[in-house]
């Protein structure tokens, strides 16, 4: 089973940036697909954005292309979701998410979640 834990959530006005992290732990790094879904108050759970494992695949949900930008650093073990032209409904909270040889939209096929973060953008 893979640890994650996110970091960088918090208060932003429409318009600025945030940068959200994940340390993960338990695995090889570099093995694993990593992700990020977000889930509103009242909404279902959506998937934002993922990485493979070698970082140069990547894929975003519409809602968040051109705005929002996933990496990673396999020496450090941390994926990271840079947030740009931030706008209310992003408002969420973000959960990264692992997996062995998949980095797809598919939440149900990721058996390790972070705990979550939360992101509220005022207008």
């Amino acid at each position: 089973q893979v640890q994650l834990v996110e970091s960088g959530g918090g208060l932003v006005q429409a318009g600025g940036s945030l940068r959200l992290s994940c340390a993960a732990s338990g695995r090889t790094f570099s093995n694993l697909g990593m992700a990020w879904f977000r889930q509103a108050p009242g909404k279902e759970r959506e998937f934002v954005a993922s990485i493979g494992w070698t970082a140069r695949n990547t894929n975003y949900a519409n809602s968040v292309k051109g705005r929002f930008s996933i990496s990673r650093d396999n020496a450090k073990n941390t994926v990271f979701l840079q947030m740009n032209s931030l706008k209310p409904e992003d408002t969420a909270v973000y959960s990264c998410v692992a997996r062995e040889n998949y980095w797809g939209p598919d939440k149900r096929l990721y058996p390790s979640w972070g705990q979550g973060t939360q992101v509220t953008v005022s207008s």
